[in-house]
Formats: C-alpha cells, structure tokens, sequence
C-alpha cells in the first residue's frame, strides 16, 4: 500500500514504476479512501501498542494506493526493496532510504508473511479485483 504521503508528494508513479523495474508483476491496483474500520482491520496486530492511534490516523488523513504484487518470493523481495520501517534503519536504495525521514509519516506498507498478505488482500481487494495476467517477460528479472 502507498500511504497518503506518496500520493501527497506526487510519487506514485514513481514507486510504481521502481517495482516494476525491479521486476515484480502487478495484479491489483486501487485508489481507496480507508474508513476507520478498514484501518483498525489492516493493522489490527498493533492496536494497544502506543502508536496505533497515530497510525491509523495517518492512513486515514488521505487516499492510499492499495496494490498486489507477484513475484518469486514475492514477500521477502518486496520487504527488503521497500526497506527497514524505521527511516535511520532503511538504507538508501530502498524505497523507504530513499524517501522516508519520519517512521509516523511512512510512505508504503508491505506484508510482512504470507498469512499477512492473504488476510491484507482479503480486506481491500474482492477477488474479480485480481488479474492474473500472463507476463511474457517472466524469468527475465
């Protein structure tokens, strides 16, 4: 997911244009204005914790990009090109080093197993919103 800080500082096409040169195959793409509900659904695993209310704050404060990815060990991949959450952590390179200063103010969501990405999935997508296209380069990345 893109969080409203890309969308506000005009990057979208931008990151999406970095996985996609990197090679992952994008499937499911979609502007969502995230309710209350979906939030604490989406991040259900942090509630109790002293930023959940900042957090679900944030990603409700505007548009996301809710996106699904594929790719050979789509998750790890993806984890380690979008970085370490925390800014001083993610090194440059990656999409959080490169664009990132501020951990409450993170600018992209990935699953971080694959009984995360099943359930994340779940909640913002409904399954004709998936499209399992052939990829005539696959094996090229």
């Amino acid at each position: 997911m893109l969080k409203p800080g890309v969308l506000n500082r005009r990057l979208v096409g931008e990151i999406i244009s970095r996985l996609e040169k990197k090679g992952f195959k994008l499937v499911g793409l979609k502007l969502v204005h995230v309710t209350k509900e979906l939030a604490a659904a989406h991040y259900a695993e942090h509630e109790g914790k002293s930023f959940y209310d900042e957090l679900t704050s944030y990603v409700t404060s505007g548009p996301v990009i809710a996106m699904v990815w594929q790719a050979d060990d789509c998750i790890t991949l993806m984890r380690k090109y979008v970085g370490s959450t925390k800014p001083t952590e993610a090194v440059p390179g990656t999409i959080r080093g490169d664009y990132c200063t501020h951990t409450q103010r993170n600018i992209i969501h990935a699953s971080d197993s694959e009984e995360s990405a099943e359930r994340e999935i779940k909640l913002w997508f409904r399954d004709e919103e998936i499209f399992d296209w052939n990829d005539s380069c696959q094996g090229w990345y």
